[in-house]
């Protein structure tokens, strides 16, 4: 019997994802899902899918799943956790979802210290409804709504949603990561642990921005799509921890 080397995390369904190729969702998902299984809580976690891309990540986790109108996922993930403290409690939304109509829930969410974790994929233009400009898109970059790039005089500077949430004190764990290569997969992965950490611990707020690609929309292949994130997304989006108590860090 040959031995095995690779198995499937019990913290993803065995659903096909409906995912465009190249997109760095599935990677995201898996992170999620091996933590979840590695930390022993699928069974006591509760996560909350929004609108947009991830709508469906419902049929994706091996947890139990909420769906929340757009960009509401932090207001329901609030109620979940006061009425269930003993849960792990998650919210996953993208940029358009969580930087955009969601505002006023993240930040206040934050403010209040609330005791969930928040996984924010950051792909700088709105997937779902068709390539749109987002709050996250980069001066210069091409949408469907902004066809000669966007204008700084016109719609300002992209927002650094994870800058913004670190200045709140009841913001307990704030840290950007990205997914484009497998050492900084590596590196994702830890902070999604330490946030859900601070999570057990009772630390406050946590929240993961991980930088993802949307090749569909970008217009680019999948290999191409990797090289403009790390070209383009990170001088703008720097990697690294904003805000970690030492109680969290499981390294």
């Amino acid at each position: 019997m040959m031995p095995v080397v690779f198995e499937k995390t019990r913290g993803l369904t065995d659903k096909q994802t409906h995912y465009c190729p190249g997109c760095t969702h599935g990677i995201i998902h898996r992170l999620v899902g091996e933590v979840l299984e590695e930390m022993d809580v699928l069974d006591n976690t509760i996560g909350v899918a929004p609108v947009g891309c991830a709508a469906l990540a419902y049929d994706y986790f091996n947890c139990d799943m909420n769906l929340a109108a757009h960009g509401r996922a932090p207001a329901v993930a609030t109620g979940i956790k006061r009425v269930l403290p003993d849960r792990t409690v998650f919210a996953y939304q993208g940029d358009g979802d969580l930087a955009s109509i969601g505002t006023a829930e993240i930040v206040h969410a934050a403010h209040r210290g609330e005791k969930i974790t928040v996984i924010f994929v950051n792909n700088a233009i709105y997937g779902m409804t068709g390539g749109q400009m987002a709050p996250t898109t980069l001066i210069g970059q091409r949408t469907t709504t902004s066809p000669y790039g966007r204008d700084l005089s016109h719609t300002g500077n992209p927002i650094r949603v994870s800058e913004m949430l670190a200045t709140i004190d009841g913001a307990a764990f704030v840290e950007r990561v990205s997914v484009h290569n497998p050492q900084h997969v590596r590196k994702a992965k830890t902070a999604i642990r330490n946030a859900f950490v601070t999570q057990q611990k009772g630390l406050g707020f946590s929240i993961v921005e991980v930088l993802s690609t949307c090749p569909t929309n970008w217009g680019m292949t999948p290999i191409d799509s990797l090289t403009w994130l790390k070209a383009n997304m990170i001088p703008y989006y720097p990697l690294g921890n904003l805000r970690r108590p030492e109680e969290a860090n499981h390294e």
